[in-house]
């Protein structure tokens, strides 16, 4: 493999010149550029990133902090923030917390001693000192799909509330009227607002939502699992469960199956955080879908607007409602072979 002073004699210059030359300094001549510049091309020369990072004080490297890597939503995120990433220069580390505060303090520690330009980070809870001391001390920074109230960092999400009051308006006009959640974790800000959003639309149509329809969940499969066997236990079980993430989604349908009954025909079932797999369960769910690959981009964009001296700004997009069968939805009707579907928010899956 070709060195820099191997380019400084194919060039005829000295090491400092073709040094110059690679960082775009104006005190080189042109013929003196031209020459270096055919010498790298010739020699197939590739300079030492890390060497260049440590004269220039840029990596052009983001770090990556997700919730958890299991979770298809953060998967569609990671790939997200890589693909607009690397189309603005940037390559990033992934680091998966687990939905763990010490994991994701780890991660966050690691990617700061590798010297990288900004962190992309879905906190796990909410007062993280080693983040916070990270902002102190000027990190750029941008939190995506949730946040730590109170820090003055750009956040990017979904607005959930307007697709919650969507889908319990839909449970009413169902029928339905004993109504369960299981919530995610409240030291984070997406598992505290979606169970708000919940309650406060449920109380729009006069619903109540006891004690014993509020499950505790921690955005993992099991504790779906978990949360609805004690539904299934209760001597009234809800008409519907509404599960604030997929995975616990999943997990809450593993449990209805192992009980014998049916989605929906005994108990309805409802989702944040719309997956493809949906689609393909039997019914398939109901779900609120958030723009996934926008958030992600939007992160990265934001994040390097910080980096390149630009001011950022947080970002909120709509998450909506996709309506299928988990809920007792009536089966979508064939289109004859002359009639071609409208295009309806329903999904016809």
């Amino acid at each position: 493999m070709a060195s820099i002073k191997d380019v400084a004699a194919a060039a005829g210059v000295s090491v400092a010149t073709v040094s110059r030359v690679l960082n775009a300094h104006p005190s080189v001549s042109a013929d003196a550029r031209a020459r270096v510049l055919t010498a790298v091309e010739t020699l197939g020369y590739r300079p030492n990133a890390v060497a260049r990072s440590l004269r220039t004080d840029q990596t052009h490297t983001l770090g990556l902090v997700i919730s958890d890597v299991m979770n298809p939503y953060f998967t569609e995120l990671a790939r997200s923030v890589e693909e607009e990433a690397r189309a603005l220069g940037y390559s990033v580390i992934i680091g998966n917390a687990d939905e763990r505060p010490d994991l994701q303090d780890h991660h966050v520690r690691n990617l700061l001693d590798r010297r990288i330009d900004g962190l992309l980070v879905s906190p796990t809870d909410g007062g993280s000192p080693l983040m916070l001391d990270a902002v102190r001390a000027g990190t750029p920074m941008v939190f995506v799909d949730r946040w730590i109230p109170g820090v003055d960092v750009p956040v990017v999400r979904a607005d959930g509330q307007a697709a919650v009051r969507d889908l319990v308006a839909h449970l009413h006009g169902l029928g339905h009227r004993r109504v369960a959640i299981i919530a995610g974790p409240a030291a984070t800000t997406t598992g505290s607002e979606r169970v708000e959003a919940f309650r406060a639309a449920l109380a729009e149509y006069g619903i109540p939502l006891p004690d014993a329809y509020t499950g505790q969940g921690d955005f993992q499969a099991e504790s779906g699992r978990r949360v609805m066997e004690g539904f299934l236990d209760l001597p009234e079980p809800p008409e519907a469960v509404f599960a604030a993430d997929n995975l616990m989604a999943l997990g809450a349908l593993d449990a209805i199956r192992a009980r014998g009954l049916r989605v929906p025909d005994d108990i309805a079932l409802a989702a944040f955080d719309d997956i493809p797999w949906f689609v393909h369960t039997d019914p398939p769910v109901t779900a609120i879908a958030q723009p996934t690959g926008e958030l992600g981009r939007a992160a990265v964009r934001a994040l390097v607007d910080r980096i390149e001296g630009r001011t950022p700004t947080s970002v909120t997009l709509p998450a909506r409602l996709v309506v299928r069968r988990s809920c007792g939805e009536p089966a979508p009707p064939f289109p004859s072979p002359t009639q071609s579907p409208s295009p309806v928010q329903r999904s016809t899956s």
